[in-house]
């Protein structure tokens, strides 16, 4: 693999004031069969040259939780996406440490989500789009009226060859037309320099980089070039080779190519268990911005954590610099208690035993010699205590500290070690013990003993399933009633949109549409099993006495009623009802929805598996 080129203008450019490298065209790709055979696992390279640390004045972080964030899981609501904005905007403290976040453009959630982030007018992050290199994209930009974009702009002949199914020369030609049209329109363009660490450094990646700084020159616009490790091959060992070497990679940019630190932007994944290490290193190196995502999300093995980034930010500046840090801990519950994801327990800064000691110390000294265990103040930092792993040797006061730090019991709430129930526990571990066990308590035992020895401290699992319907069925009918279709009152049009979606939810038993005077005016809509059961339910039954037709009417809310047993199936349900409502916004009908409380929950049950 050529390391060096020979420095010279290009010919096409007999005026530019940059001196650059030259674009090596070739006719094969190379896929550098010696560093990657794929047949065995990739090479590292050296040329045992170091480099010296040359940290980026301006350091900071790039969110892409709503990019490629997205693309690990299921696509978050526009509710979720806000949510999760408000949380970014508090931890990025005044100062901006988390610069900008990038987001979806292609649907209508994606712009709806946009706009409600955008109405909050926050210094930070900075919103900022993705698009592919074609550019109809680009009036997406402009009709959303961001300033800036990122760019598919794939480097590696992996990609040029074997996916565009062009030539370097092609690539290049395409990738400058895209950034030239996006300056015409006075968008500030961020090339993605994908799959860098398989690239050829110095035949394509530092050629095109130093035509964007020509580019920029010319327009007076900033060029931001974000470098994409795609596969987590960047490595940060002294005297490793290009591609794979993170350091060299900035420098490369930095000193060959013109390339300003503070437009140089580190995104990686985490393939190889590098990805939160090459983002720090990239720092060091010169390069200003990492990109993360919040938890690590990101497609396969994910992008570098934003929380792990954070500290990594503090350690290396030594401040704060108006970080929330408490906002991780905020988010790791949102995410759990919200989106229904569930932390390894082990997993930094926000798992539920990750500054949990297996010491066998007793909670009396705990707080005596918190300082041994744990890896800073955490319940002053991040709002959690220290917690314990319980053995044989943990003692009832461990117990006692285990229970008011999980139910989060302050002042008088605390529970003594004398208490009736943490004796029980205490009891049911040393049984464990007794009957020759040699591992901890875990703390869905733990959890489990405590459930059943001090009920009243928990929610129950009946309970949160009753939450959940709730929340459900309230999101979905009114989704429902906004309808043109139910808005018309027409039977004829209402009956096929609810039996969709009827079809869509089995766990809904049965809808029905009233008018205002609270009669029948749909036919029954229910599953095929169930059909003979409701052919009492007639066309213009009055049911102005239900609590669901009178809630709506009397308040215009929607209302969620409590659990009964339904007259026609026998089956535990809720009702959930609204109002329909005409272009004055006057209630013109009621939409009732039975929902089964049993399809409910194994419906949970199966997500949950």
């Amino acid at each position: 693999m050529a390391r060096w080129n020979t420095k010279k203008r290009v010919l096409d450019h007999e005026h530019s004031s940059f001196w650059r490298h030259e674009l090596v065209d070739v006719q094969e790709p190379n896929l550098m069969r010696e560093i990657f055979p794929y047949e065995e696992v990739p090479r590292i390279d050296f040329d045992h040259m170091i480099l010296p640390i040359d940290p980026a004045e301006d350091m900071f972080i790039t969110d892409t939780t709503f990019r490629d964030g997205q693309q690990a899981r299921p696509p978050y609501s526009v509710k979720q996406i806000e949510t999760i904005f408000d949380l970014l905007h508090r931890l990025s403290g005044p100062e901006g440490v988390i610069r900008q976040s990038e987001f979806f453009l292609y649907t209508q959630k994606d712009r709806q989500a946009l706009d409600i982030c955008m109405s909050k007018g926050y210094e930070y992050p900075q919103i900022t789009g993705w698009i592919r290199a074609v550019e109809e994209d680009l009036k997406l930009v402009s009709e959303c009226g961001l300033q800036e974009t990122g760019i598919l702009t794939s480097i590696s002949d992996y990609h040029i060859f074997l996916k565009l199914k062009t030539d370097r020369k092609g690539a290049l030609k395409k990738y400058l037309h895209i950034v030239q049209a996006a300056l015409d329109r006075g968008i500030t363009p961020r090339c993605h320099f994908e799959d860098i660490t398989r690239a050829d450094i110095y035949g394509f990646c530092i050629p095109f980089a130093m035509e964007l700084m020509r580019l920029r020159q010319e327009s007076g616009i900033d060029i931001k070039i974000r470098l994409c490790d795609t596969l987590g091959f960047g490595v940060t060992f002294p005297g490793a080779a290009l591609p794979r070497s993170v350091p060299k990679l900035v420098r490369a940019f930095i000193d060959e190519a013109g390339v300003p630190g503070h437009l140089l932007e580190w995104h990686g994944h985490n393939d190889f268990h590098k990805v939160l290490v090459n983002a720090s290193t990239a720092w060091l190196y010169g390069c200003s911005g990492a990109n993360g995502t919040l938890l690590g999300f990101g497609e396969r093995t994910g992008n570098a954590p934003i929380e792990g980034l954070i500290f990594e930010y503090i350690g290396l500046k030594g401040s704060r610099d108006g970080i929330d840090t408490t906002a991780v801990t905020d988010i790791a519950e949102y995410f759990q208690s919200e989106l229904g994801y569930r932390i390894p327990p082990n997993y930094p800064f926000v798992g539920e035993e990750f500054n949990a000691t297996r010491a066998g110390i007793h909670a009396d000294g705990l707080v005596k010699h918190e300082e041994i265990y744990n890896i800073f103040d955490t319940q002053r930092i991040l709002r959690r205590p220290i917690s314990i792993i319980i053995t044989d040797k943990s003692g009832v006061a461990s117990i006692a500290y285990w229970v008011n730090t999980r139910l989060k019991l302050d002042a008088d709430r605390r529970l003594d070690k004398r208490h009736p129930g943490i004796l029980r526990i205490y009891k049911r571990v040393m049984h464990e013990y007794e009957q020759g066990r040699n591992t901890s308590i875990s703390n869905e035992e733990l959890e489990r003993w405590a459930r059943r020895y001090l009920p009243e401290y928990f929610v129950s699992e009946f309970d949160r399933l009753k939450q959940k319907a709730y929340t459900l069925a309230a999101h979905m009918v009114e989704e429902v009633v906004e309808s043109d279709v139910i808005k018309s009152m027409d039977p004829a049009r209402q009956e096929p949109a609810l039996q969709a979606l009827l079809d869509l939810n089995p766990f809904i038993q049965y809808i029905y549409v009233t008018d205002r005077e609270g009669q029948k005016v749909t036919r029954n809509i229910t599953h095929i099993v169930d059909k003979s059961r409701y052919e009492s339910a007639k066309i213009g039954e009055d049911l102005s006495d239900r609590p669901w037709f009178i809630e709506p009417m009397k308040d215009g809310k929607v209302h969620v009623t409590d659990f009964y047993t339904s007259r026609y199936t026998g089956a535990l349900c809720i009702t959930v009802s609204a109002p329909i409502r005409n272009e004055f916004e006057e209630i013109v009908g009621i939409l009732g929805i039975d929902i089964r409380f049993e399809d409910l929950a194994k419906m949970e049950e199966n997500a949950d598996t």
